[in-house]
């Protein structure tokens, strides 16, 4: 509860300065001011370890993105799904095979430690990490590396597409898909989003929800599969099971699709004259509700990195997850602007 309370204050203190005509002028919306005040605290004050106990990012930003799919027409959601996730596919494989072929092939990385970084820089950052990192049976310590270097990208991403964006004057629906594309964290991608506007935030999650996160559980299970067969001699003859996709899927996904049916069945049911009551007695508040949870995300993450821990991965993992990087951008930018911005500008 006093961790909480501590969290709480200063999300509050950024929801105000974020509301300030200033800051808005700079660009310097409520999510990013979030992470640099967290940045700041967290690199040079010693957080106390019962602060630990609150500082619950996964569970904020899946908390907000639940709540963003009760912001989105569930309609909308299904029309977007097959670009969605066609989109992704290609993004996931060409970044996948790349991490992957430059850390095992051309560095000499482990294959499960390649793995890691691969799942890291092509899927849904730290999550991917952890569940692909534990389905290969990957070293601890590879998948820290993995998730310090998703973080060091996400903050590099979360400042770097929104100013090419707006350097290239980008219109706002392929700006959030092109971050839904090339972000490596949800909760870093949604700041990103956020810097830009509304409907940017929409496409993002269209783009990162929909599409990418939603290969969590299958990219487990064929890694898994590659790993017993191909990687490791077991006498025991056990294999992974069809069962490891529902075990690594991510189950937030399923409360996003919920929340978006369960708001546009409400909707299906008034006439005209009530959808505007509705859309500011229940969508309005339940906006406000998921800017408090990413915002407690963003103070979060900023809280718990440190700078001191990121250099310390070593140049071989680093060159890996950058080679990745450098298909991702430019390969997302050319799907969502050039070959899909019309599609993007119109979805929402």
């Amino acid at each position: 509860i006093v961790g909480f309370s501590i969290i709480f204050i200063l999300t509050l203190i950024i929801s105000v300065l974020g509301s300030w005509n200033v800051m808005k002028s700079l660009n310097l919306e409520a999510p990013l001011l979030a992470l640099a005040l967290g940045l700041v605290i967290g690199n040079f004050i010693k957080m106390p370890k019962w602060m630990d106990s609150a500082l619950r990012t996964e569970f904020f930003v899946k908390t907000g993105i639940v709540l963003m799919g009760a912001t989105l027409p569930f309609t909308l959601i299904v029309e977007a799904g097959p670009v969605a996730f066609a989109q992704a596919t290609v993004i996931a494989v060409l970044t996948f095979v790349t991490i992957y072929f430059v850390g095992s092939k051309v560095l000499g990385l482990d294959k499960r430690f390649a793995t890691c970084l691969a799942a890291g820089g092509s899927i849904c950052g730290v999550s991917a990490s952890i569940a692909i990192g534990g389905s290969v049976r990957a070293e601890k310590q590879h998948v820290s590396v993995a998730i310090s270097l998703v973080v060091v990208w996400a903050m590099i991403m979360i400042f770097a597409l929104p100013f090419m964006i707006k350097a290239l004057g980008i219109p706002s629906g392929p700006a959030g898909a092109w971050i839904g594309t090339s972000e490596f964290a949800d909760a870093a991608g949604m700041a990103a989003a956020a810097a830009i506007d509304e409907q940017a935030i929409k496409t993002f999650t269209l783009m990162k929800v929909v599409g990418r996160d939603m290969f969590v559980g299958i990219w487990c299970f064929v890694m898994a599969l590659i790993a017993v067969t191909k990687w490791e001699k077991r006498e025991d003859g056990v294999k992974p099971s069809p069962g490891e996709i529902w075990y690594r899927f991510p189950k937030f996904v399923l409360g996003f699709f919920a929340a978006s049916i369960i708001i546009t069945l409400l909707f299906s049911t008034l006439d005209p004259a009530a959808v505007a009551s509705a859309e500011s007695t229940v969508v309005s508040p339940l906006k406000t509700l998921r800017s408090w949870a990413f915002n407690l995300t963003f103070i979060c993450i900023g809280l718990t990195t440190r700078f001191r821990e990121l250099t310390s991965v070593g140049w071989k993992p680093l060159a890996a997850f950058t080679a990745g990087v450098a298909v991702n951008v430019p390969v997302g930018y050319l799907l969502s602007v050039v070959l899909l911005g019309d599609y993007w500008s119109s979805i929402v």
